[in-house]
């Protein structure tokens, strides 16, 4: 008997529960599914023979230790800065570890440790990061096989609602964390490189600078840079190309609209506003207008950021009830970004039986025998409802396939890691393809220069 255990049971578990289900009893595992509210995790495990939830919290040692200790591998599916004390105990018991997160110099730390030990410790193995990063390098692999020399490497993802349930004006609803949606972008500018000419886009001027992709078919959409591509050079051994870049897809219009937020201030998260839980969303918006004893909030946003009263984008911040003066905010002592994550909340969540949809396009551009080359690679997932989402297959399929090769020894390169080589990348993607994940590949036009992003 292999034990697994789960910690988290939030919004991208349930493609990896039920997988591993499925797999149970012919791969003999046992799942322990541990989070502090059992309610996700029972519906998920529908009384299951092989598997059980608990009341976990994570931050009680002597309870965290002991489940670890019992566990051949611990996958964390929790909020990425709570990753590293469970790391700690795999170390200490000798258990590998599976996550979807991206690597933080915490993790990165016990990487010599984890060696030693002869210990797997997974990362970066959901959508983005993991599908983009395994799909990018066996192509990448595949161009240099054929003795080419990379000169371009684009790369875009999005979570967004499928077009049969795109119903609102912002063509957007929440399919992953909304707190990582309404803080996208900060923490630092965003950097990349075109052409070898290197380019920086602060925060404040992100959402306004973005590009325009057509991908296989499925519509027409835009994307924002991601705060750092350049460091994606080394990772994927591509230091010397002279073009990378990763962006964040949203539908035409999205961040044009989304700029009024980051305009306003609305997107902080570094102070709290006194008396939050008492304020209507019409409150809320004034905080961030002059004053004015005659004006009304929607003439005095209107002015402050020329915006006409007959514009799609006030069409908009009207939908989203804004000016609403008898609706209450309810969050005591909250940062502004957590009381428009609670408005945003209110209109864009997923019905029951609404589905989602994750887009990624590639684009690699490399010179071989002289004549240079364009291979455009894209996917496109939809989900199947409220519960088993596009987001949730791309993120859990992932961890779930790659727990599963380590625990029968297929992945067996110890130490901190993102999957990038072959020994990771190969059997992950043939397996995600079985599942309906797969890349559409056709060869293009090189189009070098792309004045939408230089």
């Amino acid at each position: 008997m292999k034990n697994i255990l789960i910690i988290g049971a939030g919004k991208s578990s349930s493609y990896l529960i039920k997988y591993l289900l499925e797999k149970s009893n012919n791969e003999n595992l046992r799942l322990t599914i541990g989070d502090i509210c059992t309610e996700n995790a029972d519906l998920m495990i529908q009384n299951h023979k092989n598997a059980k939830s608990i009341l976990l919290d994570v931050f009680n040692l002597e309870q965290r230790q002991k489940l670890i200790k019992k566990s051949d591998l611990v996958i964390s599916m929790l909020p990425a800065r709570f990753h590293v004390e469970v790391a700690k105990d795999c170390i200490s018991f000798g258990k590998h570890m599976v996550t979807a997160s991206y690597i933080s110099k915490e993790m990165k730390a016990l990487d010599k440790a984890a060696k030693e030990k002869g210990l797997v410790f997974m990362n970066e193995i959901g959508v983005d990061p993991g599908i983009d990063h395994m799909s990018a390098m066996q192509i990448i692999d595949q161009i240099k096989g054929i003795g080419g020399k990379m000169l371009l490497f684009e790369s875009f993802t999005g979570g967004l609602v499928a077009p049969e349930n795109d119903n609102n004006l912002w063509n957007y609803k929440f399919t992953w964390n909304p707190r990582n949606v309404v803080l996208a972008g900060q923490g630092g500018a965003a950097m990349f490189i075109q052409e070898g000419t290197y380019k920086y886009i602060p925060y404040h001027k992100l959402f306004r600078r973005t590009e325009f992709l057509n991908i296989n078919g499925s519509g027409n959409y835009e994307a924002y840079a991601n705060r750092d591509s350049l460091k994606y050079r080394s990772i994927y051994g591509l230091d010397g190309i002279p073009t990378m870049y990763r962006g964040t897809i949203r539908k035409v219009g999205f961040s044009r609209a989304w700029n009024i937020f980051v305009q306003l201030g609305m997107t902080d998260d570094s102070y709290t506003i006194q008396n939050s839980e008492s304020m209507s969303y019409r409150d809320f918006v004034n905080l961030f207008l002059a004053y004015s004893p005659s004006d009304s909030v929607e003439l005095k946003l209107r002015s402050y950021l020329n915006i006409d009263q007959d514009d799609l984008m006030w069409a908009k911040l009207i939908e989203l009830d804004l000016f609403n003066p008898t609706k209450k905010i309810k969050l005591k002592n909250a940062t502004p970004a957590q009381i428009l994550q609670k408005i945003l909340e209110d209109s864009w969540t997923l019905e029951e039986k609404e589905k989602d949809m994750i887009v990624m396009q590639h684009l690699f551009g490399y010179e071989i025998n002289g004549e240079k080359k364009q291979i455009e690679s894209s996917l496109v997932v939809k989900g199947e409802n409220q519960n088993y989402t596009a987001m949730a297959k791309t993120v859990g399929l992932p961890v779930a396939i790659a727990a599963l090769k380590i625990l029968q020894g297929e992945i067996k390169t110890p130490g901190v890691q993102l999957p990038i080589s072959k020994e990771v990348y190969e059997p992950i993607l043939k397996e995600l393809k079985e599942h309906g994940v797969h890349f559409i590949e056709k060869n293009t036009s090189y189009l070098g220069y792309n004045p939408n992003v230089g």
